[in-house]
């Protein structure tokens, strides 16, 4: 396949009053064209600061301190103001995580779908709206030429999704950032968007990221899964490699915190004890170590790099950042281990 995106070694700051918040640190990964990933990790572990770094789209206070975005071989790091602008919509869509406030309650939906393609294609307003209307359309919302001319509190939730997603669409950009498009929304809703999501991916042979902390929501929707932990990527391998065999502490914690219909009634699920490492303080040494049941004393004291599973039939496409090897060292408990 071809290769889209190519993300080197990406670190991104922020400038806080007494000093830095380290949000991501050596994020590597890349995407080939129509390729869907998927990013998770619980809340505060770096997963959307590190994909609003691809196209810059952060406070001020955040600073890119080192690192390179390829996308199809262009720098997006190093691009001006004015070069960053013309991809953002064009090149690379968003879908927001909240609908109910990421669209303008005082501006149409009309204006506001039609405002990035005047910018990128230089379109009449006549022509904008028409092409509005057939991606409304497209994302299955009915009467949609009347619904141009509606306010979002006009609409539910989940039509201010698909609105979102339009959005996102309009420009045709060969890649999609999907911010946890569903967390606002009741299940019947996100499972209608999910498979909304994936019939365009289908339809339009775009390249998707969607993040999110609900691995299971991730099944049978992604090729691929890149677990995120302190502002770092710990493991990495196609959607099946990952439920089959997860190979990182933090995976195998979170796999087993996932809801089975076998589970008795009563029961407790297991749970990650401890706190998310401090990102105030530069990383040292493995993000997961205070809180995991395999930690030896090397993980206290470098960072592992992310590096191919090793071993006789190990998926080469898997890749984790953990000193120990779990399919032969025994967990033992340790005071803020895994449960």
């Amino acid at each position: 396949m071809t290769k889209l995106l190519e993300v080197n070694n990406l670190h991104t700051r922020f400038k806080v009053r007494n000093g830095y918040l380290y949000a991501v640190n050596g994020v590597s990964f890349t995407l080939d064209k129509g390729e869907m990933l998927g990013v998770v990790g619980e809340s505060g572990c770096g997963k959307s600061v590190s994909m609003m770094s691809l196209i810059r789209l952060l406070p001020p206070a955040a600073q890119i301190t080192q690192g390179e975005v390829l996308l199809e071989g262009k720098d997006l790091a190093k691009a001006s103001a004015s070069e960053i602008n013309m991809v953002r919509g064009s090149k690379v869509g968003m879908i927001f995580q909240d609908p109910m406030t990421s669209l303008n309650p005082f501006m149409k939906i009309g204006a506001q779908l039609c405002e990035g393609i005047i910018y990128h294609k230089k379109m009449s307003r006549a022509d904008a709206m028409k092409q509005a209307a057939k991606y409304l359309d497209l994302v299955g919302i009915s009467n949609s030429e009347h619904r141009l001319h509606e306010y979002p509190h006009q609409l539910s939730g989940g039509m201010r999704q698909r609105v979102m997603i339009a959005m996102a669409l309009l420009g045709e950009p060969e890649l999609v950032i999907a911010d946890e498009p569903t967390t606002a929304l009741d299940v019947t809703i996100q499972a209608q968007i999910v498979e909304l999501v994936k019939e365009l991916r289908e339809k339009l042979n775009m390249s998707i990221i969607w993040i999110t902390h609900d691995l299971s929501l991730l099944a049978g929707m992604v090729d691929r899964i890149m677990v995120m932990y302190g502002g770092s990527v710990v493991e990495e391998a196609p959607l099946d490699e990952i439920y089959k065999s997860p190979r990182h502490p933090y995976t195998i914690g979170l796999l087993k915190s996932i809801p089975s219909i076998k589970t008795e009634a009563g029961s407790r699920l297991p749970s990650i004890a401890g706190a998310p490492p401090n990102l105030f303080v530069e990383p040292q040494s493995c993000p997961f170590a205070a809180r995991c049941a395999y930690r030896k004393e090397r993980c206290t004291k470098e960072i592992p790099p992310l590096e191919p599973v090793s071993g006789a039939g190990a998926n080469p496409h898997h890749r984790i950042a953990c000193w120990v090897d779990v399919t032969k060292e025994p967990a033992e408990p340790k005071e803020g281990g895994m449960l």
